[in-house]
């Protein structure tokens, strides 16, 4: 198992680094849609969707991804700081803030369909148009928010495994500690002022905290996927990536970061 999971993480790795230097942006666009669609997917288990419901779903996810990324495109075409959707980022960061954490405290499995199904929007499509305006913005910039959570999520597990005592929430993530938030925000701290030293066009005073928020969303998303995965009774959102499930298991702290990273560079530059 440990063998796959190392193996399958260095072919992710791999791929979506010649992905996001090398492939022109019709390319990265059918990349993200094809993503976005195959998240779709193991939403629709999580959300326990019929099978007619699931289909639904899938079509509409993907002609609303179609058409979010084809607008995105033309307005990035013109200013890759493009604000035209602003309004979706803020729609995210609301979700996130308010809507997740209401969800995470009741920890009542959602039985509404059209709600679910907005949920899932919420989750996967403002995420796909991060990916896509933060590439066009700067790649190396992008990489570096996605290096945020990645660093987050490993100091986190190290630490909570060290000197974990303490349960983040037992009855959702046993697994997760407050030493493990506190080792992660260390390390993204440290990050962030190595990063600093390095970025002309971000401000340190708008870095540092940017990325210790990135960091307490990356948890705040990850517990809301193993929420989703407990009501639907899954140890995994799917079986597409071997040793670490299904793609949402692997996004889960991005779709609760980006969409806000995105959000705050558009703001800066207004």
């Amino acid at each position: 198992m440990l063998r796959a999971r190392i193996l399958t993480a260095v072919i992710m790795l791999s791929v979506f680094l010649a992905a996001l230097f090398h492939l022109s942006s019709i390319f990265w666009m059918a990349l993200l849609l094809a993503l976005t669609t195959a998240g779709s997917l193991e939403w629709t288990r999580l959300a326990r969707f019929s099978l007619n419901h699931t289909i639904a779903y899938l079509l509409l996810t993907v002609l609303l991804a179609s058409e979010l990324l084809y607008g995105l495109s033309e307005a990035i075409a013109v200013d890759p700081y493009t604000p035209s959707f602003l309004g979706v980022y803020v729609a995210s960061l609301i979700f996130w803030i308010f809507g997740a954490t209401i969800f995470l405290k009741s920890k009542r499995p959602v039985g509404n369909v059209v709600l679910l199904a907005f949920i899932g929007w919420l989750v996967l499509l403002p995420t796909c148009l991060a990916l896509y305006q933060l590439r066009a913005i700067d790649p190396l910039l992008l990489l570096g928010f996605m290096g945020t959570i990645w660093l987050s999520d490993t100091a986190a597990y190290f630490s909570g495994r060290t000197w974990g005592k303490n349960k983040l929430a037992p009855s959702i993530s046993p697994g997760k500690t407050w030493e493990g938030v506190a080792g992660a925000l260390v390390v993204v701290l440290v990050y962030a002022l190595i990063w600093s030293y390095s970025e002309e066009d971000i401000p340190a005073t708008l870095l540092i905290p940017l990325l210790l928020l990135l960091a307490a969303l990356g948890i705040l998303g990850d517990l809301f996927e193993s929420l989703m995965k407990r009501h639907a009774g899954l140890k995994d959102s799917g079986t597409i990536l071997p040793g670490h499930g299904g793609i949402l298991d692997r996004i889960d702290a991005l779709t609760s970061t980006l969409p806000i990273a995105a959000l705050a560079l558009l703001l800066l530059h207004t």
